[in-house]
């Protein structure tokens, strides 16, 4: 007789090769599985809303996808994009440096890689190729790079998911993501300027020294935004789930009555393209809810643990298998599925090896946002090369430095904890 479990990954993975979304796959799996051993399968349905409804925090991530929606349908983006240009469009590879700004700052406000290219990303993309400046598979690599620093400094709807899966405080892990991210945005920086005076790229006209304060001026209303989420969740005024309603609240607001630039239509469209993108977090949720309880009940994490622990490894090489592991994942499943699944089935064993978990939690969503950009699943690459048109393998050879420089820097963020529990520990933080 066939074993329930080796059933359910095999199914798993039929379904998931064969193009059925990841959180429709884990649910008819873990069906499958309650089948074969004989349960009811409404403990399906039972675990999966005990999961919903009692997780308060997960309603941030609608509240952050809609906010997300609202800054691309207004000039947010744009006026963001001119501060960021005044900034250090002056610089040599200066449009690539704008890139990273950019991101860095629209990072603070969606908490999406995904919006961060789709939104800022198209509008940065069609100012690199005017006039050849820049060829448009640099621009799409330097453009999804940048994008995966959005789920790391905070909000980031990733370390939502990885506070639901290992019950870790949002509020630190937003903390933790702060230098991680502003280091990402360094080395890209430094490899774009690398580049630059390699190709001699030219160095781009920028906004006049007389003109930064006006565009200064006109993006305050933007650039308030994160001062007044972070402000809020670090001053306990609001829990990160009250913080991203007020921060879909305050872009609304700042684009109808400060920017006038949103029309009732394209309000109702960012509504809808927040719902369709929300459904699809929600049934990936779903299924790892489902499927969560299948590998509990097999004694997954505890089986892998003391398989682990007959090695005797250490922090140190625990962490390079993660991150060995991870990239590879990254590879093949999406972000969310790594977080929802497979981290999980990790944290007894990091626990037992001393490994700080808010920590951990940096080092696992910044793996699975290289995920983002790794051949061949990697959607930045597909989102970007959708926007240019340009062949994907084009793209691909022109992102290695810039993913070389991630993973440097992932390589500080894994084996330097101080530098990411640093601000944690300011807020209160005891790890």
């Amino acid at each position: 007789m066939i074993d329930p479990f080796t059933a359910a990954i095999a199914l798993l993975a039929l379904l998931a090769m064969g193009g059925l979304s990841i959180g429709l796959a884990m649910i008819c799996a873990s069906s499958v599985y309650l089948m074969l051993r004989g349960f009811d399968s409404s403990i399906a349905a039972e675990t999966l809303l005990q999961g919903l409804m009692n997780s308060y925090t997960l309603l941030a991530i609608p509240l952050f996808i809609l906010a997300a929606d609202i800054m691309n349908i207004g000039s947010l983006a744009d006026r963001l994009l001119r501060f960021a240009e005044a900034l250090v469009g002056r610089f040599k590879g200066g449009l690539g440096h704008v890139n990273v700004v950019s991101s860095l700052i629209f990072s603070g406000m969606s908490g999406s890689a995904v919006a961060d290219a789709v939104g800022m990303g198209k509008i940065i993309i069609g100012m690199m190729t005017k006039d050849g400046r820049y060829s448009p598979a640099y621009a799409s690599a330097i453009t999804a790079a940048s994008a995966t620093i959005g789920p790391i400094i905070p909000p980031s709807i990733p370390m939502v998911l990885y506070a639901l899966v290992s019950d870790q405080s949002v509020g630190y892990l937003f903390a933790a993501g702060m230098l991680p991210g502003l280091l990402m945005g360094v080395v890209l920086m430094v490899m774009n300027f690398i580049i630059a005076w390699r190709r001699d790229f030219p160095v781009d006209t920028t906004v006049a020294l007389r003109d930064i304060p006006i565009v200064t001026f006109r993006a305050v209303p933007a650039l308030m935004l994160p001062v007044i989420l972070l402000g809020g969740i670090y001053g306990g005024v609001m829990t990160p789930t009250e913080a991203a309603a007020v921060a879909a609240f305050y872009a609304l607001s700042v684009s109808v009555i400060f920017y006038r630039s949103v029309s009732l239509q394209e309000f109702y469209r960012a509504v809808l393209d927040s719902a369709k993108s929300t459904s699809t977090i929600g049934i990936l949720i779903a299924g790892a809810l489902t499927f969560q309880y299948v590998i509990t009940r097999e004694n997954v994490p505890v089986a892998l643990s003391d398989w682990l622990a007959q090695y005797d490894l250490t922090a140190t090489q625990f962490l390079i298998a993660i991150n060995v592991l991870f990239l590879i994942l990254g590879c093949v499943l999406e972000s969310g599925a790594i977080l929802l699944i497979i981290v999980p089935i990790f944290i007894p064993t990091a626990q037992a090896l001393g490994i700080d978990l808010v920590h951990f939690g940096v080092v696992c969503v910044v793996n699975a946002m290289l995920g983002l950009i790794t051949p061949p699943y990697g959607l930045l690459l597909f989102i970007v090369a959708s926007i240019t048109k340009e062949p994907l393998m084009n793209i691909v050879r022109e992102l290695i430095p810039f993913l070389i420089a991630l993973i440097i820097a992932l390589g500080i963020i894994t084996f330097v904890p101080d530098f990411v529990l640093y601000l944690p520990r300011l807020l209160g933080y005891k790890g």
